[in-house]
């Protein structure tokens, strides 16, 4: 199986998990995600009125300059960790 297959099969599989994971593995997952798929965060950070919105930009900020493929296998390892 090719990692993108992996990758879309653990995006398939994060959303059966048992149980739902803590706020700072839903920004991990969620940072890791958006960097596989999309690469490096664009546009500017939201207000500070936007909470949820902020801490969103800010963890996929931090993946920054990561490659695609390290970012979706860092995916594919967290979502098996998890289940």
């Amino acid at each position: 199986m090719s990692l993108n297959e992996q990758f879309e099969a653990a995006v398939a599989a994060s959303k059966q998990l048992p149980e739902r994971p803590d706020n700072m593995t839903l920004l991990k997952l969620y940072a890791l995600y958006k960097q596989g798929s999309s690469g490096d965060v664009e546009g500017s950070r939201p207000g500070f009125t936007d909470m949820v919105g902020r801490a969103k930009y800010d963890a996929w900020a931090a993946l920054k300059g990561t490659a695609a493929d390290e970012a979706k296998q860092q995916y594919i390892d967290l979502i098996e960790s998890l289940q």
